[in-house]
């Protein structure tokens, strides 16, 4: 079913924040020999380290997993209240994401690169708009669910800009450096981080900006993502979004998004068509969200779409 673009009426949506957001106890760490631990005096102004400490509580493969996505990634607890006993993001990527076979993961990533491109060349104009707000405002920036990257196109190319990106789909980091390149990022300012955004390896308040699209749909636990994206923020930092959501209650379309939710679930590697995720922003305790819904033909499905921006 094919669903004209219309425009909704902007919606502006003001909270002020009454209190921070809760952190958890940090573990002991197990020490690194003297060598890891000079290594680690020369990064501490990285994001990705978020203590003076290191703690690899996993196998070999997810040792090596770890290194793979960034040299001397770090493992931290996560800060949301609602966890209740301390965990790394390796622990949380095994536990909300459990690998797949290489095949599906391959399949996916692949039909994502080629599959949306109608839908891409539909929302550019939006998106155009979305992320000029990053022109010399943002140097450090972090995507979550990258996939394979395109976003790049529109903030990567401006002077001295860093970007993570973060995927659960390890299959996605090919293709997300292919489109940093086009973009004219330099290699040594893009790194792809191996995790889920529920438990984000960076430290508190290390990045400018936090991206999102079409990711909030398909993460296991929406409130607690929104909780990591404040907590990685830099005070007075923006979180960008473009998702879609639930359509209104009683019209047709919600109907038809209810009786496919699930079937939506199992091939579309968990997205959900009825969350209520524009509420969910608006609720997550940013200090102002300016939102506004647009539908596009090329969704379906999905829509209608909520874009806008959020600010520590």
């Amino acid at each position: 079913m094919l669903i004209h673009t219309t425009l909704y009426p902007k919606i502006h949506c003001t909270h002020k924040v009454n209190s921070s957001v809760s952190e958890s106890t940090t573990p002991k760490d197990v020490p690194f020999h003297s060598q890891m631990q000079n290594e680690l005096k020369k990064r501490v102004k990285d994001p990705l380290c978020s203590s003076n400490k290191f703690c690899f509580c996993c196998t070999r493969r997810h040792f090596m997993a770890a290194l793979g996505a960034a040299a001397l990634l770090p493992i931290h607890p996560s800060h949301a209240s609602d966890v209740s006993s301390p965990v790394n993001p390796m622990a949380m990527l095994n536990r909300l994401h459990p690998p797949r076979p290489d095949w599906y993961e391959e399949f996916y990533a692949t039909a994502m690169n080629t599959s949306m491109k109608c839908y891409e060349a539909e929302i550019e104009a939006y998106k155009s708009e979305l992320f000029a707000n990053l022109r010399g405002q943002a140097k450090q920036i972090l995507e979550i669910g990258i996939g394979t990257g395109p976003n790049l196109k529109y903030y990567a190319s401006e002077g001295g800009t860093s970007v993570y990106g973060v995927d659960p789909n390890r299959k996605m980091e090919k293709y997300a450096q292919a489109a940093a390149e086009t973009a004219g990022l330099p290699a040594a300012n893009f790194k792809f981080l191996h995790a889920v955004s529920e438990s984000l390896p960076l430290r508190d308040a290390s990045v400018d900006a936090v991206i999102g699209t079409l990711v909030l749909c398909s993460v296991s636990d929406v409130n607690l993502t929104l909780q990591e994206v404040r907590r990685v923020l830099k005070p007075g930092g923006i979180y960008l979004f473009v998702e879609h959501v639930a359509a209104a209650d009683g019209t047709a379309l919600r109907f038809v998004q209810g009786l496919l939710d699930p079937l939506q679930q199992a091939v579309a590697d968990g997205c959900h068509l009825t969350r209520k995720t524009g509420k969910n922003i608006s609720e997550a305790g940013f200090s102002n969200v300016d939102s506004r819904q647009v539908v596009l033909s090329t969704a379906s499905l999905i829509n209608p779409h909520v874009i806008g921006i959020a600010r520590n």
